[in-house]
């Protein structure tokens, strides 16, 4: 007897549907304080995730067969890099006091991981297109305040600061001058165990560009220009990120949404 193969047509799985709509948009402010800098962003992705879950926070999620959560990252620091500004947009399902969520996902995230504000959105702008400037401080042990002085003037001169960066795309050369709006020196003092020894510090001020440029992009510009050679790692620390005024200096990118939480508590 012969066999029949029957074609029999599988019903494919219905993709999840009925996600609820997204009701209220929150910005969260965090740091990155401590042995937290030299984590990497996806691996900040997953402690986000698992902290809203534990925080109950009713995050919406995206349709289709694999939901996602509605969050969206906006120009992370790069890994072994701290920060007191780093920014991250939720959309949630249900709407929720943003101060009593700022304290239940603190509360859930690791040491070190600090949620510093958070505020509902009142703009309909993209929280990236705030993040125009940072503002860097990149201490330097090791070094004397006149070597870095002298470097950084020697950087100041230079009409273009090119240096190798290896992207996506390819090494290519990145000018480091051109991104550059601000940059001044200071000193601290570092303790040692025996005695002090020099810190030089950089403070300035950088156009987000792409690609980005980076503290150790701006410490490469140093070398090219001035062969200055810091002989321990740099610490980097982002302190503000926004939008960049006519001074040069770094605006709060939070203001006009918190202007518009108080404008509808007044209305």
């Amino acid at each position: 007897m012969r066999s029949v193969t029957i074609n029999r047509k599988v019903a494919r799985p219905t993709p999840p549907g009925g996600q609820a709509p997204v009701v209220q948009k929150v910005r969260l402010r965090y740091a990155k304080r401590g042995p937290v800098r030299f984590t990497s962003h996806r691996d900040f992705a997953r402690a986000l995730e698992r902290a809203l879950r534990r925080a109950n926070i009713p995050v919406a999620f995206s349709q289709g067969f694999t939901p996602h959560p509605k969050i969206s990252y906006a120009s992370a620091a790069p890994t072994g890099v701290a920060s007191e500004a780093e920014y991250v947009e939720l959309g949630l399902q249900a709407p929720m006091d943003p101060a009593e969520l700022a304290t239940a996902l603190d509360a859930a995230l690791s040491p070190g991981l600090d949620v510093v504000e958070a505020v509902t959105v009142t703009t309909t702008d993209s929280l990236a297109e705030r993040l125009v400037a940072s503002r860097w401080r990149i201490e330097l042990p090791g070094v004397e305040p006149a070597e870095l002085a002298r470097a950084v003037a020697a950087f100041e001169a230079a009409e273009e600061v090119a240096v190798a960066r290896l992207t996506k795309q390819g090494r290519r050369q990145v000018d480091v001058r051109g991104a550059v709006v601000a940059i001044t020196t200071g000193s601290a003092s570092v303790p040692s165990g025996v005695d002090d020894v020099p810190c030089a510090i950089i403070e300035c001020v950088v156009r987000q560009v792409t690609p980005s440029v980076r503290p150790d992009d701006i410490l490469s510009g140093l070398q090219a220009v001035a062969g200055l050679t810091p002989p321990v790692p740099a610490r980097a620390t982002r302190l503000a990120q926004g939008p960049l005024t006519a001074q040069g200096e770094i605006a709060d990118p939070l203001a006009a949404d918190r202007r518009g939480m108080t404008a509808e508590r007044v209305g």
